[in-house]
């Protein structure tokens, strides 16, 4: 009894011991990383196109632009989606004749990413001033290069790489500035309906303008003769009309 009573203790002690060093190993290795972002002052770009849409078919669109070039946008999302009048329009709503007008707009903001981390850890090795090894909280070494002026802080104190020694509790806190630019696009796409056709013309009364002809003489033309008579008649009568003539103006003459 007394023997298993022993090795009781013998390994409730050992049980004890691991969790103390796994809690010394714990306290002894710790790395942290903190990001921090400053951003600068934005600056914004406003980019207005205007257009004309001129064919529709489908999911395909023309646009004839304000320089008069043609665009041809294929395979339009049926996500996408045109402002006018305050109603949302889809591809298939746009007609030939809409007016169109996409703003596009684009900030960019300068920023400044952070990083700080900070290594604690007991020196397994050291070779200043390029490099140190230290053991990490999971029992494993892991080698650091050291930068140029790093300073490590050892029980309150301000060392650098020379200083170390092994199995010194060391905090050493590295600080990263990386510039960043971040831009952003928004796009806002707005038409107009096309103008609506002229009205019909509204009756006008038509004038109706009669022509009355006016009078008009005809002189009557002398009756003609008969396709059947002939000149041979009126000539003989002439001859006879002259030979009286004669008879008489000779008798006259005798008489005086």
């Amino acid at each position: 009894m007394n023997s298993k009573a022993s090795w009781t203790r013998v390994s409730l002690m050992l049980l004890v011991a691991a969790v103390c060093v796994t809690v010394t190993l714990n306290l002894s290795a710790q790395v942290q990383t903190t990001t921090n972002t400053t951003q600068g002052k934005a600056s914004v770009v406003t980019q207005v196109e205007k257009g004309e849409i001129v064919f529709v078919s489908g999911n395909s669109v023309v646009v004839k632009m304000a320089d008069g070039s043609l665009r041809h946008f294929n395979n339009v999302p049926e996500s996408a989606r045109v402002t006018v009048d305050g109603q949302q329009l889809g591809v298939h709503d746009l007609k030939a004749g809409m007016k169109v007008q996409k703003t596009i707009t684009t900030t960019t903001t300068p920023e400044t990413v952070t990083t700080v981390k900070s290594v604690t850890g007991k020196v397994w090795f050291i070779n200043p001033p390029s490099t140190v090894i230290l053991t990490m909280e999971d029992g494993k070494n892991q080698e650091f290069k050291i930068p140029n002026g790093q300073k490590f802080n050892v029980d309150g104190q301000m060392v650098d790489a020379w200083g170390l020694k092994k199995g010194m509790t060391v905090n050493a806190t590295k600080v990263v500035e990386a510039p960043a630019v971040v831009v952003a696009q928004r796009a806002k796409l707005t038409g107009e309906m096309p103008p609506p056709p002229p009205p019909p013309p509204a009756d006008v009364p038509i004038l109706v303008v009669e022509e009355v002809a006016a009078p008009v003489q005809v002189a009557q033309a002398a009756p003609a003769l008969p396709k059947t008579g002939s000149e041979l008649p009126l000539i003989g009568l002439l001859g006879l009309l002259s030979l009286v003539s004669s008879f008489g103006l000779r008798s006259v003459r005798e008489s005086r």
